[in-house]
């Protein structure tokens, strides 16, 4: 329960994630805008840009596996200095992710886990809450900052980029034509 609640959805994003990176990539190259333009975005003043919102989407995704799966998370120490960097720590947050055994994460979502902030403060809380207002809320935050960036900067993105993945659910003949 606690694995299809998590680990599905961030496969499917990230793999989202990275489709929008090469849509914007190959937006940047058609307008002369740089790669660095692009990592260096940002919403606001004092937001994360672009690049370090695509590091945390990656951390708040291998974070939720370990903490439930019972695994050492990988480390993403630096942004990337380019798309193809970004590109590698997407592709290493969906290895982790993929490779976690969904039984390591067991039925019971009472269990207590901790989540330790950078500050030093520490949070017991049990495992659906820890999903329900942590894991998700924090993954989903970065993920859609990630994606605004990219379509405040103009790169012709749209809910079909955001859920590429529904498209494998779609009923033939109901797709529009124009």
């Amino acid at each position: 329960m606690l694995y299809d609640q998590t680990i599905p959805g961030y496969h499917q994003a990230l793999t989202a994630l990275s489709g929008e990176l090469d849509k914007a990539l190959d937006w940047a190259k058609e307008q002369g805008r740089t790669e660095s333009d692009l990592l260096a975005a940002r919403l606001a003043p004092d937001m994360a840009s672009f690049a370090t919102q695509i590091r945390f989407t990656c951390i708040q995704a291998v974070q939720p596996a370990a903490t439930l799966g019972g695994q050492t998370p990988p480390s993403f120490a630096d942004d990337a200095v380019d798309v193809a960097g970004l590109q590698v720590q997407i592709a290493k947050a969906i290895a982790f992710i993929d490779d976690i055994d969904p039984t390591a994460f067991g039925n019971d979502t009472e269990r207590q886990v901790s989540l330790t902030l950078a500050t030093g403060m520490v949070f017991d809380l049990p495992a659906a809450i820890y999903v329900r207002d942590w894991a998700h809320p924090q993954f989903y935050f970065h993920r859609v900052t990630a994606y605004a960036i990219l379509r405040h900067l103009g790169v012709p993105l749209g809910k079909a980029d955001y859920v590429a993945y529904m498209m494998q659910y779609l009923r033939p003949g109901t797709a529009p034509t124009a």
